[in-house]
Parts: C-alpha cells; structure tokens; sequence
C-alpha cells in the first residue's frame, strides 16, 4: 500500500487524484483501492490543529505507522471497552490547566472557569476560563435551531461564581445580551468582570467572549451584563417558606410532553437538560421548580 498526503492548501490535489484512481480501478488494470490512501491535510472548513490530527489518525487507521509519542508528548494510553453495552464512561477526563499560582492568579475552582485575579488599583474582579464542546461536552445537549448555544443557566452560574469571589450572595440583574454559539470543537475565551461597589454595594457584571487563540480585541463579545449585590442590600430578594412545598395557592404547570413541544420549536434538550421534574405557578405569576440532574448525565456533566 501507497501512502499520499496532500500538505495543502486544502484538498483539490487529493480529489483529483481520488477520482484518477477510480477510474483506474474501474479499468480493471489490477489495482485496487486499498493499494492506496490519500490524506489531504488542510481543510479550509476546519481550523489546523483538528485538521491535522485528523489527516494523521486517517494515516494511523490505514495501517502508515506514526510516532503518537511525537504528536502528543507526554500523553499515555489508556484502556478502553471491550464491550460496548457496558455503562462505563471511558474518556479521559479533560486536563485541568494546573497550578495557575504559578502565574499569579488565583485558581477559580470551578467546573466552567479556571483562574481569577484582582486589578491592582480597584477592587474589581476578572475572572477567566474557556469552554467547547471537546472540555465540556454535555453542553452540546443545548440546542437552538440545531445550533448548540451556551445556556442562559450557565451565564447564570457564572455570575454567582463571581459574586461569590467578591462576598455578593445575590444576583440582583441578568440581561442575555447576545447568544454564545459552541461550534465544533473550537474553543472559546470567557471573562466575566466584575466593577467595584458602589455606595449601596452593588457591583456591575459584564461576560464576554471571543474565540480562543486570537488576541484580537474587536473579536471580544459582551454576552451578559447584570449587577450583583448582597442580602443586606437587595430589597427585591424573594422570600418564601420552604418548609411548606409546593408554596400555598400555587398551581400545578403540565409538563407531560413538554420537551417534545420545545423540540418542534427548535428548542433541542438532551439527557443533561432534561431534569425538570415538577413546576408550579404562584398567585403572583412566579414559577417554581423542581429540578435534578438526571442520573445518566452526572459523569457526562461532571457532576
């Protein structure tokens, strides 16, 4: 067997050369297409760091043997399944980013961000982390017009880490204020700042993003802008008795066949996204929820 690997620009050469051998093989001039393999390598419809390591396994599962020690160094291998029905979860867990003391940051110890510093001359607070759909691949359970979409809950969960790196227990503002597409297995940059209290100790919160790997600031998108502030402070926090539940005088929402309707919608929710179990709506037109994780999505979601 002919091993063939087109470097680039994209794969015209490789198409051409594909369809010669066809008609070659059509011929019956005695070559099959299994005497040769060709791999182009760049694809103008994938960034290079996939497009490459996807022309290399193409070479590896044809039989060209590879130096896997020099394309990931430091890598190890790992068991996998002998069985394919067996409820065992595999994949290796995504790396942590380290020890990020070691470049003055303070470790954010949270699922979606990964460090958070102070600014020197305020007391404002960015916090840092990166997300896609090869770290977190549970997000992909969150489509929108087949697209995935970063959830409005995970916006949410953002700006409670933060206000919790800056002693605010309460979300008192979130406005979504453009969606966060995850495409492929491209990644994104997040920060969310933090602004310094004011006199009543509310603090505004922006999160943008912007693709990782550019340094490019016009590429930077403001997703979310809200404010946070304490218990002691906020007069709209809602109280409710907990020991009684449901709440007295709510009713009780239908949700039989309701991912169904979102789905024809164009509201797509998998396993991960499918934990609300029960809802009811208050005289004054609140909802409340019961809501789990469902037991198949916890190694999937980390939790």
């Amino acid at each position: 067997m002919r091993a063939y690997l087109e470097l680039g620009p994209d794969g015209v050469l490789t198409a051409m050369a594909q369809e010669t051998l066809a008609m070659i093989v059509d011929s019956d001039a005695g070559v099959r297409e299994s005497d040769m393999v060709l791999v182009p390598v760049f694809r103008g419809d994938r960034g290079e760091q996939s497009a490459v390591v996807s022309a290399l396994a193409e070479l590896h599962v044809h039989g060209v043997p590879l130096d896997w020690r020099a394309v990931f160094p430091g890598a190890r291998q790992v068991e996998l399944p002998t069985y394919a029905f067996q409820r065992r979860w595999y994949w290796p867990s995504p790396a942590s980013a380290g020890d990020v003391r070691g470049v003055g940051l303070t470790a954010a110890s949270h699922p979606l961000l990964g460090a958070a510093v102070g600014l020197a001359d305020s007391d404002e607070v960015l916090l840092t982390g990166r997300l896609s759909l090869g770290s977190h691949p549970w997000l992909a359970d969150h489509a929108v017009g087949g697209a995935v979409v970063f959830p409005g809950t995970g916006f949410l969960e953002l700006a409670i880490r933060a206000g919790d790196q800056v002693g605010c227990d309460v979300v008192e503002e979130l406005t979504l204020t453009a969606p966060l597409v995850l495409d492929g297995d491209e990644a994104v940059t997040v920060q969310v700042r933090v602004g310094s209290a004011d006199g009543s100790g509310r603090r505004e919160l922006s999160i943008h993003a912007r693709p990782a790997g550019t340094d490019d600031r016009d590429r930077w998108v403001r997703h979310a802008a809200g404010v946070l502030t304490s218990s002691d402070h906020s007069a709209g926090t809602a109280v409710f008795d907990t020991a009684v539940w449901p709440p007295h005088g709510a009713s009780v929402i239908e949700l039989d066949g309701l991912y169904d309707r979102l789905a024809e919608g164009g509201l797509g929710y998998g396993p991960v996204f499918q934990g609300l179990r029960a809802a009811w709506r208050g005289a004054g037109g609140e909802v409340f929820a019961e809501v789990a994780l469902p037991e198949q999505a916890h190694s999937e979601a980390g939790a």
